[in-house]
């Protein structure tokens, strides 16, 4: 179709942003420690591997603009600056990425009702039901209380999800001929511990390698939650 404009500021309580985000995140880390480890300057790592989540995501972007039901999004296109920015602005400030912007999935009661639309298999979850996802902002601890007692590798984390959704900006009724439970979509704030793994090092180089490639996993920790429904509500282990 002819391209158009789709304003989804909106949809999903904004999960599908920080997905966004977290995409070009990731691709932007990678692309500029991948540089470094290469032996570019610092400058050329961070304006050609800085910047690679936004130039790669950008034309899936252009793109949904001439999809029929889809259409170009300003705030993906936003979310997506956001992720690169985070990489380059922290290396700029501080030489180090001292907040890791993770991921963790956690499968939904919700899929079970809805279905199919919400995925049929663990890869389509993935994919959309994005009352699975949550996104955490982890930052060492010792940043914010200075101690010699604190590991350098003992995160806190905030993280952010929603829950209830069975639609982009409102819930279908039904899938399939099959009726949707009414649900209330609502937001939640978590906070728990984590840890950096690319403040462990060992003798071993295979696992420093290995602990260097883990520095998007959010580990299983207690977690705290607050939400727009009920208030808060506690975790003995949240994923």
């Amino acid at each position: 179709v002819p391209f158009e404009f789709y304003a989804d500021g909106k949809g999903y309580l904004q999960v599908d942003k920080f997905g966004h985000a977290y995409g070009s995140y990731l691709e932007s880390y990678i692309g500029y420690r991948a540089m470094r480890w290469s032996g570019a300057s610092k400058k050329k790592a961070l304006v050609y591997g800085g910047t690679l989540g936004f130039f790669l995501q950008s034309p899936i972007e252009i793109i949904d603009g001439f999809y029929e039901g889809w259409g170009f999004s300003w705030t993906d296109m936003v979310a997506n600056a956001v992720g690169s920015s985070l990489v380059i602005g922290q290396e700029l400030l501080f030489d180090e990425q001292i907040m890791k912007y993770k991921f963790s999935f956690r499968r939904s009661p919700y899929s079970k009702q809805a279905n199919g639309y919400l995925g049929t298999t663990f890869a389509g979850q993935i994919l959309q039901d994005y009352n699975a996802h949550t996104y955490w902002f982890s930052i060492g601890l010792n940043r914010i209380i200075r101690s010699e007692r604190i590991p350098d590798w003992l995160n806190v984390a905030v993280g952010y999800g929603a829950n209830g959704m069975f639609g982009e900006f409102e819930n279908i009724k039904r899938w399939g001929n099959v009726v949707i439970p009414p649900t209330q979509r609502y937001r939640q704030f978590l906070f728990s511990l984590d840890i950096d793994w690319t403040k462990i090092k060992t003798k071993n180089r295979f696992l420093n390698q290995v602990f260097q490639s883990m520095f998007m996993i959010k580990l299983p920790f207690p977690a705290l939650e607050i939400n727009t429904k009920n208030g808060f509500r506690v975790y003995g282990i949240y994923y």
